[in-house]
């Protein structure tokens, strides 16, 4: 019983702080990514209204850095700190978690990041300037999950995230007038017909880029292309 009191009461040490803050930075942004990918819809490429895609854009972000700054709002544990088994904690009260509130002034403070990490790194009590106003601590979680646990979780939202954007962008590319345009000429282009013996399909994702303004832009895609022989 000692030793768990005692463990519950460790403090996080600098590394573990910075790389969960970190990991927490690298989800959050890859999840407000998708959220724009999929505000926008796999049609993006073709708008000619870019007026409508900056609101849209700026309406996402909002909510994004709003889940941003309340990441650690559920136990005083974001993802980052999942994975790095810490927690955040009132100062004067280390079993209680800080209300919501106090998440956020805490989290808000890191819009000015290089110099909350100038304060954290040499504070003494490894404490910045948002555990400072909100009278928070950031502690060592007796109760983490099993290390091969957390790496997998991480591993995994990794994964998550680079399939999405790969196949979002590769719908996005095959939505496109662009893609569509290319396609038409290629099914009638008599030397690629003669050489694949037929066309009976095209490679799963084209590679490539369009860039699309006022209606008008440019197009490098490279499809491959499936035929009978």
């Amino acid at each position: 019983m000692t030793e768990q009191t005692e463990l519950a009461f460790t403090k996080s040490s600098r590394k573990r702080r910075i790389a969960a803050f970190l990991i927490d930075h690298c989800v959050m942004t890859f999840l407000m990514v998708s959220m724009i990918f999929v505000a926008l819809g796999p049609n993006f490429m073709d708008e000619n209204n870019p007026i409508k895609i900056t609101i849209t854009i700026l309406l996402v972000m909002t909510f994004g850095f709003f889940l941003y700054f309340a990441k650690d709002s559920i136990k005083g544990i974001s993802v980052g700190r999942w994975v790095m088994g810490i927690m955040v904690r009132e100062e004067t009260n280390q079993n209680s978690t800080p209300s919501f509130g106090k998440m956020i002034i805490r989290n808000l403070y890191l819009i000015i990041w290089p110099v909350e990490f100038i304060v954290f790194a040499t504070n003494e009590d490894k404490k910045r300037l948002g555990d400072k106003a909100s009278k928070t601590v950031v502690l060592r979680n007796p109760n983490k999950p099993k290390r091969i646990q957390r790496i997998l979780v991480l591993v995994c939202i990794g994964i998550g995230f680079v399939g999405f954007v790969y196949l979002f962008a590769g719908s996005a590319m095959k939505n496109s007038d662009a893609y569509k345009v290319a396609i038409q000429n290629l099914e009638i282009n008599s030397d690629i017909i003669t050489e694949t013996g037929g066309i009976t399909g095209y490679g799963m994702m084209p590679s490539g880029g369009v860039s699309v303004k006022n209606g008008q832009g440019e197009a490098e895609l490279h499809i491959t292309v499936l035929g009978k022989t």
